[in-house]
């Protein structure tokens, strides 16, 4: 059982939905929607939250996401989607959403990022929603073109989450952890029989983790063949 949100702090969920298919072959949207909602969140980041084929409709019903989430989704220049290259980000209604840019990413395979600027409780918070991609060379240089276009950027806390898509904890995200503070916070691949921390946030040096784990029980093994993972975040 996911704890509490802890005191002064924002619950950060990322979760790689698979567009909605779960491990039981069932493509369930409404599944994931209450999964979502019962974790208390303050910010979501999803990836592959739309479908493949152009016009890569939403995995989610737009028209229902708000609702049976409690949380409204970061705007895309999608008018049939939620996500920008799969990445999607939600927020609670009361979320004031100052900036948004998306960036198309280098590397093998179509990939891009969503960057959000926030204010939650009165604070400012930035949020980069990502999904690296499957080859390191590739996942290299969308990294150093992540940094690039935060160089470009007035300076705010800011925390990256995805799947990042790195089997190893000691080498291949280097170019993230010279700036970040880069956190596993357990095993979330493969959903029926986790291996991996293919799913991780990082915390620039203004934002400290206060708690955190997988969300692992009968209903997230289902719905998607990665487990959702959560971080209480505090400004220092």
């Amino acid at each position: 059982m996911i704890p509490p949100v802890a005191p002064q702090t924002l619950r950060i969920v990322s979760y790689n939905i698979r567009k909605a298919m779960g491990t039981d072959r069932r493509r369930d949207p409404e599944r994931i929607m209450r999964i979502i909602r019962s974790l208390h969140a303050d910010v979501v980041i999803l990836q592959e939250a739309d479908r493949r084929r152009a016009p890569r409709p939403s995995a989610l019903p737009l028209e229902e996401v708000e609702k049976a989430t409690g949380l409204r989704p970061v705007p895309t220049p999608s008018e049939v989607s939620i996500g920008w290259h799969g990445n999607a980000i939600l927020v609670r209604p009361s979320t004031r959403v100052d900036h948004v840019a998306h960036l198309t990413l280098p590397g093998v395979e179509p990939r891009g990022a969503m960057v959000a600027d926030l204010h939650l409780g009165g604070r400012p918070l930035r949020v980069i929603a990502s999904h690296l991609g499957l080859l390191r060379p590739s996942r290299k240089e969308q990294l150093s073109a992540m940094i690039a276009h935060l160089d470009a950027c007035a300076a705010c806390p800011t925390l990256i989450a995805g799947d990042l898509n790195e089997w190893s904890q000691k080498v291949g995200l280097g170019r993230l952890a010279k700036r970040f503070t880069i956190h596993a916070p357990g095993k979330s691949y493969h959903a029926r029989l986790p291996v991996a921390f293919l799913d991780r946030m990082a915390l620039d040096q203004h934002l400290e983790v206060r708690q955190g784990g997988v969300v692992e029980t009968a209903q997230t093994r289902q719905a998607s063949d990665h487990l959702p993972i959560w971080l209480d975040v505090a400004h220092r």
